[in-house]
């Protein structure tokens, strides 16, 4: 049954829940469901899955109907920013999220209502629930509604077009080298040229760009291959 509370959370995620269970799911950590299996049938890992899939799905939906002009690598690691722990966690503390979570004793004295990933994990379960209770419209109108004007920002600031500086801390980080850039083709009548870049990463081409100045065309090699590199983690 749901907990005193309740009403007050959906007043903040801004949906009022037909089977309020869900809800109450979303909110209990295993911890909780581990020490007091009488008070919960089941806990939130699922709901987090879920929520996972239809954060990414309403974010993809967004940058690719809204901002035409932004390339796959572009909007790729936009969604990757809009959707990692801190953000979520930080949208979960603008709604007061851990001060509704069920977590265990040892959870609730190491100070588990506070951790960034327990935190971002009930975030994403609440999304998951309200994508079970009202279906994907209800669940995009509310990711959005919180995720506010973060997706405006995160074009607008910069930080997503210099790849090359990003590129080059990951591979000192985690390679101990810097990314070497290739001119690969040069095309076109001298006002309109289009130049095409390989970015190399130990040798090995991890990115291609092709853009009219060579700066375009690294920056474009470089978002490639952050984004190879990052799903190779």
């Amino acid at each position: 049954m749901p907990e005193p509370g309740i009403s007050q959370l959906q007043k903040s995620i801004g949906h009022k829940f037909k089977d309020k269970d869900l809800l109450v799911e979303a909110i209990t950590h295993k911890s909780f469901r581990h020490e007091y299996p009488e008070r919960a049938e089941s806990h939130n890992e699922r709901l987090e899955f879920m929520g996972d899939s239809v954060l990414g799905l309403v974010v993809a939906d967004y940058l690719f109907k809204k901002f035409k002009d932004l390339t796959e690598a572009e909007m790729s690691r936009i969604k990757s920013h809009l959707v990692k722990r801190k953000v979520l966690a930080e949208i979960a503390t603008g709604i007061s999220l851990g001060s509704y979570l069920r977590v265990g004793k040892g959870e609730e004295g190491s100070g588990g209502r506070m951790k960034l990933s327990l935190l971002a994990n009930a975030m994403e379960a609440v999304i998951g629930a309200v994508f079970e209770d009202a279906g994907y419209e209800r669940a995009r109108e509310m990711v959005l509604k919180l995720l506010g004007d973060r997706l405006e920002v995160a074009i607008s600031s910069g930080d997503f077009s210099d790849y090359k500086s990003q590129l080059q801390e990951l591979c000192q980080t985690r390679y101990g080298c810097l990314p070497q850039y290739r001119l690969a083709a040069q095309e076109g009548e001298e006002h309109s040229k289009t130049f095409t870049f390989e970015v190399l990463v130990n040798g090995e081409v991890m990115g291609i760009g092709k853009g009219r100045s060579k700066k375009e065309a690294q920056l474009r090699a470089a978002g490639e291959a952050l984004q190879n590199l990052e799903s190779s983690e």
